[in-house]
């Protein structure tokens, strides 16, 4: 892989362009805040000539045979697999990410690459439905065009990929926001990649700025078909609305507030277990990760003593030693927002069950037992290495704590009876269950996709293909037709 030098460019029309604003940003390691890259932002006219230019590829795109848009995606995936030691190395690099984390995200991304080439040829289809008298009824399937994608920072290969990959599959052409902090591997590795693939120019376009240069041209453009965002719900709410004001599709995986759910009749054990890696893993900055634990007062006590020495026992400190399961947060403005979390929660009266400690930028864990559901700390996304645990009465109310949030997304519940399980999960209002597991799974051939505040469409294999297309009828009248006047 080419050195981040010069993979540090915004990549449009198949070419690597400086950014024409007069401001850079640094891309900065965030455990030590060595630079990594510096990145000239790209303007809101370089962003506005990529959807022209993306415009206009995907015309030619839109003819391309399956075979030839195998064969990008099966070279785009070579390139992820013969450089997947320096991809990793720049993933944890930029994210924070452990070395563990790292590997998974770039292990989920090639799934989505490679799950892209099986529908690949959903495009083109035609399916015959019945039709009365000498008609014939041919319904196609057609690229819905040019697809705005933006994605965040906390697992950036992986969540532009889910994106980018099924568009380009699927005839479509691309612009590609990621975010800036995270630019390299949230979109400079992927052009890369797709540029190795011999993808035609335009069809793939990355933009590396930020929104205080460009503002709204992501969402507004007239070219852009598709608003393909992960991230805030506050945010996925401004683009809903602009999105509806311009009759613009969106795909929309928003915030979560994910409940862990132990019954009265669970492995105390398994659930500890699961509940570690649920809450922890990358510092807790993932969507789906555990937010709150609901623990029934039977099995309350046994669970707490259990959790708080296992989050004692986390290693925490340089993302890159492979040790390291804790590593900093993304930036200062995040690690402020979780130490004014802990503030409120002391404030409200939560117990405090483990005091944690910031070092540098790492928050090592913090364990709050005695959570009201309807405080700040259980009703927010706290993205950071925060658990909170809520004891329930009942494993109806469990249930009913569960649901008592604005978010939907994902969602466990531990329990012996694995019946009891199944249906308890479909009480539960979230877009994604998992019954004796944790909330953090992901998967290319699932609907992915929150419930409420989390979001709108889903992603995965057959899904996604339905999100990313238009369908058309075609009526055939095969003999002339007698009309009443």
């Amino acid at each position: 892989m080419q050195s981040v030098s010069v993979l540090n460019k915004s990549y449009i029309n198949g070419e690597w362009v400086e950014g024409k604003s007069e401001n850079t940003l640094e891309i900065t390691n965030p455990y030590d805040g060595s630079v990594i890259a510096s990145v000239r932002l790209a303007t809101k006219q370089q962003v506005e000539d990529a959807f022209t230019l993306a415009s206009e590829a995907q015309k030619e795109w839109a003819k391309s045979t399956v075979e030839e848009r195998r064969a990008v995606l099966h070279k785009a995936a070579e390139y992820l697999n013969n450089n997947r030691e320096e991809i990793v190395k720049t993933i944890g690099l930029e994210t924070g990410g452990s070395v563990l984390k790292s590997n998974v995200e770039l292990h989920l991304a090639l799934e989505f690459l490679e799950e892209s080439i099986k529908y690949a040829d959903e495009v083109g289809k035609i399916r015959e439905v019945p039709a009365v008298g000498d008609k014939l009824n041919h319904i196609h399937r057609l690229p819905l065009g040019v697809v705005s994608s933006i994605s965040p920072f906390n697992f950036p290969l992986n969540l532009s990929m889910r994106t980018i990959a099924p568009a380009i599959a699927l005839g479509n052409s691309v612009v590609h926001k990621p975010d800036v902090q995270v630019g390299l591997s949230g979109g400079s590795i992927i052009a890369k990649a797709f540029e190795y693939a011999g993808l035609p120019k335009g069809v793939l376009n990355v933009i590396l700025t930020d929104i205080n240069e460009i503002g709204d041209a992501m969402l507004t453009n007239r070219h852009a078909k598709l608003i393909s965002f992960t991230g805030s719900s506050a945010v996925g709410r401004h683009i809903g609305a602009i999105a509806g004001q311009n009759l613009k599709r969106v795909a929309l995986e928003l915030g979560g507030n994910s409940p862990f759910v132990v019954l009265s009749d669970a492995d105390v054990d398994q659930a500890v277990n699961a509940a570690i890696f649920g809450k922890f893993i990358h510092q807790g900055q993932i969507c789906m990760i555990i937010n709150r634990i609901i623990v029934h007062k039977d099995k309350y006590d046994q669970f707490v003593e259990k959790f708080v020495e296992r989050a004692k026992a986390i290693p925490y400190g340089d993302q890159t030693d492979p040790s390291t399961i804790i590593g900093p947060l993304i930036n200062e403005k995040q690690m402020n927002r979780a130490l004014q979390f802990i503030e409120d929660a002391k404030a409200e009266g939560a117990t405090v069950a483990l005091e944690g400690q910031r070092i540098g930028n790492v928050l090592t864990p913090y364990v709050f037992t005695g959570v009201d559901n309807s405080s700040k700390l259980a009703q927010s996304e706290l993205f950071a290495p925060i658990a909170t645990i809520i004891k329930a009465e009942s494993d109806e109310e469990a249930i009913a704590i569960a649901n008592d949030t604005e978010a939907g997304l994902s969602s466990a519940i531990f329990t012996s009876d694995l019946k009891k399980g199944e249906e308890l999960a479909l009480q539960v209002d979230a877009g994604m269950t998992h019954i004796n597991d944790q909330t953090v799974n992901d998967a290319p051939n699932i609907p992915f996709g929150g419930n409420k505040s989390s979001g709108l469409g889903r992603f995965g294999n057959p899904w996604v293909v339905e999100e990313f297309t238009v369908t058309k009828w075609v009526s055939i009248q095969t003999k002339d037709r007698q009309y009443p006047f």
